[in-house]
């Protein structure tokens, strides 16, 4: 069994390619995978692996980063090890929106689960869903909107064209890219702008499904693709021609091909790219058949 927690924190970080080192050389040295981002503004990282080496990572980077605790961290068990390596990567950002930010310029505007569901019934209440199409496509709250933008960097762009006096609803999948978005919505004289604390990881774990105003399954960014309520692992699978997620409902269609497209990608891919898709799949499958991993093989 395997443990994941995602988490970020909002503390300026110094020497950023000296941190990027020990990092590294420590988690690898515990078998952590995953993904962290650090920039000047702080950190944002999910990562994975045995509940021991991961506590004695999670106690490592506090101490590398001089941090005493999160913002926010979800946690999470799975059977197999949803990342394929560790990557440390350095940012100017650690959600790109173009305006740097720290403790002090974030506001405390969190709703937990429970009030979360009281605030977006309400009918006034604009409930807005920050993440890409695609994650919006796979599930989200009733009533929700999109803004239908694939770069984080566009999302001011939309928001200034909200109303200022109606109340705001904002969720993202760990909390992280509402941080961003609601001060921007503040520094703009927005007024009533909440969020919902921990995301949607933390309302599908501590929400029961005949309580819960979620639709759909909820996109993670590794190898489970997407989680359900307790955070279980859920029913889609990944694209190998576009990495986007594909539902059981995809896999009937006619333009969906094993390891090649799906009725997301079929139209946009050229027929040079399929048959390259359709050597990786072939190699895939004769890796199988000997009992061996290969290198684009889903991890187990």
């Amino acid at each position: 069994m395997f443990e994941i927690l995602g988490f970020y924190k909002f503390k300026k970080i110094k020497f950023l390619k000296k941190n990027k080192l020990l990092l590294q050389n420590f988690l690898i040295n515990k078998n952590i995978r995953g993904t962290i981002i650090i920039a000047n503004e702080g950190l944002n990282a999910t990562i994975s692996g045995k509940v021991d080496d991961l506590k004695l990572s999670i106690d490592k980077i506090k101490k590398i980063l001089d941090f005493k605790k999160f913002d926010s961290e979800n946690k999470s068990k799975s059977k197999f090890q949803p990342f394929y390596k560790l990557k440390v990567k350095i940012k100017k950002e650690v959600v790109p929106i173009g305006l740097s930010l720290t403790s002090k310029n974030r506001k405390d505007n969190y709703l937990d689960p429970k009030k979360w569901n009281k605030f977006i019934k309400n009918k006034n209440t604009l409930i807005l869903d920050s993440r890409k199409p695609f994650e919006y496509k796979v599930g989200t709250f009733k009533k929700s909107i999109n803004p239908d933008i694939n770069n984080f960097r566009e999302f001011p762009k939309y928001l200034n064209k909200l109303n200022k006096k109606k109340p705001i609803a904002m969720f993202c999948t760990g909390g992280i890219r509402c941080e961003k978005a609601s001060v921007f919505l503040k520094r703009k004289g927005f007024k009533n702008v909440y969020q919902l604390k921990g995301g949607i990881l933390n309302y599908l774990k501590k929400v029961n499904i005949k309580d819960s105003l979620w639709k759909g399954e909820c996109f993670v960014f590794d190898n489970r693709i997407t989680v359900k309520h307790g955070l279980i692992v859920g029913t889609y699978s990944m694209c190998s021609g576009c990495r986007k997620p594909i539902s059981s409902k995809d896999k009937k269609s006619q333009k969906y091909e094993e390891g090649v497209s799906c009725p997301n990608c079929h139209d946009k891919l050229t027929n040079t790219q399929k048959e390259r898709f359709r050597m990786r799949q072939k190699q895939i499958n004769l890796a199988k058949e000997a009992g061996k991993r290969h290198i684009f093989q889903k991890e187990y």
